[in-house]
């Protein structure tokens, strides 16, 4: 049920049976253009094919070219209330715009707006909250009900289509799971639009990964959504890696290490969760599509070794090394990673 339509935003497509991109937002002030250079350079190190800017006043148009000569992703400016920004982004080079419409101002402002993004085809993400619904919808609806959120959404779209604006990308995020997820569910049904997928506000680091995995998941699972965000209080590379392992988790993204391991027993006796800790950190970046597991005794280790590519198996101060099932060597517990790693380079 992915979008049927598709727009482009400077080198990536979204929709329209495009791959699922994965997004973040730089939370450097806009002022300080050099330590937001160097956050969005890590950001597309990290992952990331989608960065989103804050853009609060006419000073911060000037991150957009220093953002665009220093990476080679998409960039996206956030700008609310204040059209003059938006116009003035796409002048600057801005490859997508997030702004609703309706909080803009008059028609001709709107109009402004989407002539200026036509011309130079940048597409326009209307984002709607549960904060953020107009009067007259939460009137209606009492509270930011899923279809309330779904109905502002393509409230603020119509605003755009009155001037034969169509590259419009949706998103209606919630705090809470549920409605989220029964927002986006609606959207898919009413529209053909790209959907931009988040639970808002999400949280830390744990809960917010927790909240974000079982929302945008259980979307992605009915064939829902375009393009992510898992949003977290902590630093945005962490999302990235999260965003990653949620589509690892779904087998939507084979790119890189699939880690298996076992949560230990009364078996085990080896250290397992520093060993398995050790290897995620150390093997966070290998670009190698392989399966790799992290046992702790030699009872589901060889099994499920053999169903990965490269494996260990804790015995008692020591382990197994395995290569799809086939036993390479016995090492020590302090060298096991280490010829893990060794093995993993030989693949």
């Amino acid at each position: 049920m992915a979008s049927k339509k598709q727009v482009t935003a400077g080198n990536v497509k979204i929709g329209g049976g495009a791959k699922i991109t994965i997004q973040s937002m730089l939370n450097v002030p806009a002022s300080d253009i050099e330590n937001s250079v160097k956050q969005a350079v890590e950001l597309e190190k990290a992952g990331c094919e989608i960065i989103r800017a804050a853009i609060p006043n006419k000073e911060a148009v000037a991150l957009i070219p220093a953002l665009k000569e220093a990476v080679s992703i998409p960039v996206v400016a956030d700008i609310h209330f204040d059209y003059r920004l938006a116009l003035e982004a796409v002048e600057a080079g801005i490859d997508k715009i997030r702004i609703n419409p309706g909080n803009i101002g008059s028609d001709d402002r709107v109009k402004a707006v989407a002539d200026a993004c036509r011309r130079k085809n940048i597409p326009i993400r209307i984002g709607v909250n549960s904060g953020s619904l107009e009067k007259e919808i939460l009137a209606k609806y009492g509270h930011p009900t899923p279809q309330a959120l779904c109905d502002s959404a393509l409230y603020h779209a119509s605003l755009l289509n009155k001037f034969d604006f169509d590259d419009i990308v949706l998103s209606m995020k919630s705090s809470d799971v549920a409605t989220m997820v029964k927002a986006y569910e609606l959207a898919a049904e009413q529209c053909d639009y790209p959907l931009h997928l988040g639970v808002t506000e999400a949280g830390t680091e744990r809960m917010g990964l927790i909240k974000s995995a079982a929302g945008i998941g259980s979307l992605l699972l009915k064939g829902i959504g375009d393009t992510i965000r898992v949003s977290l209080t902590a630093d945005p590379v962490k999302e990235i890696y999260a965003a990653k392992d949620i589509l690892k988790a779904l087998d939507i993204d084979r790119s890189g290490i699939q880690f298996v391991s076992c949560p230990t027993c009364g078996r085990t006796k080896i250290d397992l969760i520093g060993l398995a800790d050790e290897a995620e950190r150390r093997l966070r970046d290998c670009k190698k599509n392989i399966k790799v597991a992290i046992m702790g005794c030699v009872v589901n280790g060889p099994g499920e070794a053999r169903e990965a590519d490269i494996g260990i198996a804790g015995g008692d101060g020591n382990g197994l090394v395995f290569r799809k099932g086939e036993i390479l060597r016995k090492v020590s517990e302090d060298k096991l990673i280490d010829a893990l790693i060794e093995e993993i380079e030989k693949l």
